[in-house]
């Protein structure tokens, strides 16, 4: 059984920096690549960001420069540090394995004055 639990969103100000942090269990955490996903109210669910077992990074063009990904594996758990937030990354993001359909909760990030 897969799990995730994402955590870390909150109301920000623009401008502003946020840590999303996501565990995961059930799954081989070390050996597969980890991504972070988000929707926004009223669009599909979009790709943000992809970190491989080896630690190679990728990131959809609109976070490029500002979010940057990483993993803990000892801890199963990948993050999504948020730099220079804008309005438009208001989203619930989540985090999934790469190569398999499974979904956590989300956790609420928005950025508004």
């Amino acid at each position: 059984q897969v799990q995730l639990v994402e955590s870390g969103g909150g109301l920000v100000q623009p401008g502003g920096s946020l840590r999303l942090s996501c565990a995961a269990s059930g799954i081989a955490f070390s050996i597969v690549a980890m991504d972070w996903y988000r929707q926004a109210p009223g669009k599909r669910r979009e790709w943000v960001a992809t970190i491989t077992n080896g630690g190679n990074t990728n990131y959809a063009s609109s976070v490029k420069g500002r979010f940057i990904i990483s993993r803990d594996n000892a801890a199963k758990t990948a993050y999504l540090q948020m730099n220079s937030l804008k309005p438009e990354d208001t989203a619930v993001y989540y985090c999934k394995p790469a190569m398999v359909d499974a979904w956590g909760q989300g956790t609420q990030v928005t950025v508004s004055s």
